[in-house]
């Protein structure tokens, strides 16, 4: 067990370590990006990675305090299902309605890595391996569905 401070400092770690690995990596567009706080430019729409202690995950997150945006917003992106998956080639889980961490009600499309722990160095190199190609993809099809979304701005 870690103490609160161990297990801020362990994150801090894998986070600087995966933002060195991927930081040579220029967007979709030739522009450098900070990939660990990917922004799109879209208030209340986050590419979100997240490893904790038992699972990890990388997820577009739609958390508009007006749920009836919240809703258009998912089904804009459901517009682009077909293309999302494509490029990312595999499927993802479509949850509309679900909890965070702080109980905000938001809508997420997900892809987890299950059994593996930020807090064992030795997943880490599965735990890049499973985020890098992932935001690389997810900011590849924003660089063409970003002009979809430009009525949420």
């Amino acid at each position: 067990m870690y103490s609160k401070d161990q297990a801020s400092q362990l994150k801090q770690a894998f986070w600087t370590a995966f933002g060195q690995y991927i930081s040579p990596h220029l967007s979709a567009e030739g522009l450098r990006v900070n990939w660990i706080n990917y922004k799109t430019g879209v208030k209340h729409l986050h590419f979100k990675m997240q490893a904790e202690k038992k699972e990890a995950f990388i997820a577009i997150e739609m958390s508009h305090p007006d749920p009836g945006m919240q809703e258009l917003m998912f089904e804009q992106f459901a517009e682009f299902r077909k293309l999302l998956h494509g490029l990312l080639e595999e499927e993802w889980d479509w949850e509309p309605l679900v909890q965070d961490d702080h109980y905000k009600t938001i809508s997420r499309i997900v892809k987890r890595l299950p059994e593996r722990s930020v807090f064992q160095q030795a997943d880490w190199p599965e735990l890049i391996s499973f985020f890098k190609p992932r935001i690389i993809t997810l900011d590849e099809f924003w660089s063409d569905a970003q002009y979809s979304f430009e009525a949420f701005k």
